[in-house]
Parts: C-alpha cells; sequence; structure tokens
C-alpha cells in the first residue's frame, strides 16, 4: 500500500483480517490501557501500519501478533509519555493565570482561523511578534518570496474578515496580551 500496487485480494485479505481481530485486540488493550478511546487509538495506529505491510505480514504464521505487539508498544509509548507529563506539570506547578482575552483578540483568533496554516504562521511571526521576512523565511525554511505571498494572502482575507481599520492596528495589544 505504500506506493506498491496492491491486489483486489490482497485488500480483501487485510479488510478480513481487520474484521476478524479487531474486537478481540481491542478488548485485550482496553484492559491493558484501562481506557477504551485509548485502546482504539494505539489499535488504529497499528492496524494503520499493519495495512502499509500487509503483503509481508499476510506471510506471517501469526499477523494477529504483530498487531497486539505494535499495539501494545504503542500503549508503553503513549504511558511513558503522559508520564513524562504529569512529571513535568508537577515541577513546573500551576500555570500562571491569564487575563480574559480582549475582544479584539478573540475576533483575531476567528479571523486567523481562515487562514491557512502557512498564512497563520506568517501573520504573527510578522506582524505580532516582529520578525522580518528573511527571519521567517529561515525559521520556517521557506523562501522569502512565499513568506512575502503568505503575507499578502493572509491580510487580504483578514482585511476582509476584520475590516481594514483593525489590522493591524492592535498590533501592540494583541502580542501583550
Amino acid at each position: 500500500m505504500g506506493g506498491e500496487v496492491v491486489s483486489v485480494e490482497q485488500t480483501r485479505g487485510f479488510d478480513e483480517f481487520y474484521q476478524a481481530c479487531y474486537g478481540r485486540l481491542l478488548r485485550q488493550l482496553a484492559l491493558v490501557t484501562t481506557n477504551l478511546a485509548d485502546a482504539e487509538d494505539v489499535l488504529q495506529e497499528a492496524f494503520a501500519r499493519a495495512a502499509i505491510r500487509w503483503r509481508q505480514l499476510e506471510t506471517y504464521d501469526a499477523p494477529e501478533a504483530w498487531v497486539l505487539r505494535v499495539a501494545m508498544n504503542l500503549a508503553a509509548d503513549t504511558t511513558r509519555r503522559l508520564r513524562r507529563r504529569a512529571a513535568a506539570m508537577l515541577r513546573l506547578g500551576p500555570p500562571p493565570t491569564q487575563p480574559e482575552l480582549s475582544a479584539d483578540t478573540v475576533d483575531l483568533i476567528r479571523a486567523l482561523r481562515a487562514l491557512s496554516l502557512g498564512q497563520r504562521q506568517a501573520i504573527v511571526l510578522h506582524h505580532l511578534v516582529g520578525l522580518s521576512v528573511e527571519e521567517i523565511s529561515r525559521q520556517l525554511r521557506v523562501p522569502s518570496g512565499t513568506v512575502k505571498a503568505r503575507l499578502a494572502r493572509g491580510r487580504t482575507t483578514l482585511a476582509r474578515r476584520l475590516g481594514t481599520d483593525y489590522y493591524p492596528a492592535h498590533r501592540e495589544t494583541l502580542v501583550d496580551e
């Protein structure tokens, strides 16, 4: 499946394998993770990895064991990541209280959602953080022409959504919040 031509028989074989094993593996993983949603997440990821390697896995004596091992490893990784996060949160303590967002900031956030990720990055880094086009280009690892195009398109969309008198006149208040 990863760039290879997959036959209908192989697809059917994987679909049948998935249907036959999913419930059984989910029950096992739910007991291991003690959380059904976490079990579903790791199992889906394990099956996604199996689908990519199905040509090889279908020749195994027990491809279900491979999926279970991958899912168990993913569950262990998730547990370790959550444990590290919890330890860091305990070390850092509660986050400082943040003042409520102003109506202007809420409006800006809504308008920013209409932009592509690249446009949002360029707008925030340039207009709100104050980086130059060249600095943004280096940080995002894109040509400066791309940064300029993203800024132009982003500004057009923001002006349309916020009005030309709003943007970027509120730069100082937005950065300080």
